[in-house]
């Protein structure tokens, strides 16, 4: 039965990789392949309570991460409507294609270091659609922004959630991480963005016109406070978790509580319709709810591969036949492009002990930058990269083309440099 499951996750992963060929919507495949591959280990279990009782555990794992993702979408998108963003967007002059490139990568850098992945490249993708007309370039920085996201994460505590397990665990320390993985990381970055500026050396975008916006005008005091607040939400979030240890979807929450009641304190003399545009659940209307239920079903799915015990099988497999620890690592770096990085970490965890390999061990450095960078070589790879796909409507197939060989350098890149030079 275990061959089964995985056979049915490899067809649902496949099928949404077809997503655009055969016309049927990955959202949809990824539910389907979550439910069948529950369905299929309770049908072979004999005990149908333990089952429950692990599939509750997985999502109540995978309810974190949809509420964060929900409160954070909300959070932008309520500054969005006040046209918070315009504070940036109004200071980047720059119409070059490889300037505004490097600037926006090294912002979505530093700030997923400071955030994480899944925030930033939120925030960041929606600055890009402030910033560029073109379908087609929005998508590659998109794709750009998500390998500097999961970059700038994997050398901060807070920056990745594989990261901050490794944080949690005592396996690595705050300022040992940040002073060996911050180099790897931004080679990770720099690779990719220079073989790309060959490419684009000269060009220029169009400039878009703010006139054709749909979006209701609004005062300074409000763009400000708005994305003072917002910002402000989402800075605390990592604060937060650090000083009560409740999980980041409550920080995130909070958040969303104070900038909802701010916005409503902005607009409370206003009738109703006027103030529709700049509500919450105006907000939640915009969102893109089936990115949501895409990542429910396909983390549901990865579930059941981390409680049939078929990741953890291929990690020690891996660790008799292979041997080399660096190379074991390399190939669970890449192995998240394909599965959560979460389960596959966990289970390096499982299979190095801390005696063996005490507190900032390179074995520990070198996982956090090969799990947190690794997921970028596929889109669905991480938890950015879904939140992005969802968002700019990137297909899986386009990602591969254009942007997976660059991550898949950049990836190298920096684990060279860290196997040589740490």
């Amino acid at each position: 039965m275990i061959t089964l499951i995985v056979l049915t996750f490899v067809v649902g992963y496949l099928l949404i990789a077809l997503e655009h060929p055969i016309k049927i919507n990955k959202t949809a495949t990824a539910l389907l392949t979550g439910v069948l591959c529950w369905t299929l280990y309770i049908i072979d279990s004999q005990t149908t309570e333990t089952v429950n009782s692990e599939l509750s555990h997985h999502l109540g794992s995978v309810a974190e991460i949809l509420f964060f993702l929900l409160g954070a979408m909300t959070i932008v998108e309520l500054v969005d409507a006040h046209q918070g963003f315009r504070i940036i967007t109004d200071r980047i002059k720059s119409r070059n294609v490889m300037t505004l490139l490097w600037l926006i990568s090294f912002i979505a850098f530093f700030l997923s270091a400071i955030l994480d992945n899944l925030t930033t490249s939120i925030v960041m993708v929606s600055l890009l659609r402030k910033l560029i007309k073109n379908d087609d370039m929005r998508k590659f920085f998109a794709g750009m922004v998500i390998i500097a996201a999961n970059a700038g994460g994997a050398w901060s505590p807070v920056g990745d959630v594989t990261t901050t397990m490794l944080w949690i665990g005592g396996q690595i320390t705050t300022i040992n991480i940040i002073l060996k993985l911050i180099i790897p990381s931004l080679i990770c970055l720099i690779v990719p963005l220079f073989v790309i500026s060959l490419k684009l050396k000269g060009q220029t975008l169009e400039a878009i016109d703010e006139s054709e916006s749909n979006q209701i005008e609004t005062t300074a005091k409000e763009r400000n406070l708005m994305f003072a607040f917002g910002l402000g939400a989402l800075l605390f979030t990592p604060i937060f978790k650090t000083i009560t240890y409740l999980p980041p979807y409550m920080g995130v929450l909070l958040g969303l509580g104070v900038v909802w009641i701010v916005g409503e304190l902005l607009h409370h003399e206003k009738d109703e319709e006027e103030r529709k545009p700049f509500t919450a659940a105006h907000a939640l209307s915009r969102i893109d709810t089936s990115s949501i239920l895409f990542f429910l079903g396909i983390l549901l799915a990865i579930g059941v591969l981390e409680s049939t015990h078929v990741l953890s099988d291929l990690a020690f497999r891996m660790d008799k036949t292979i041997g080399n620890q660096d190379f074991i690592v390399v190939l669970i770096g890449l192995a998240s492009a394909i599965v959560d990085n979460v389960p596959l970490v966990a289970a390096a965890m499982g299979m190095y002990d801390l005696e063996t390999f005490p507190t900032d061990h390179r074995i520990w450095e070198f996982l956090a930058y090969c799990a947190g960078t690794g997921g970028s070589v596929l889109i669905i790879g991480s938890a950015a990269g879904v939140a992005v796909m969802g968002m700019e409507k990137i297909d899986f197939m386009w990602y591969l083309r254009r942007i997976s060989l660059l991550a898949l350098l950049g990836y190298f890149a920096g684990a060279l440099f860290y196997v040589l030079f740490a």
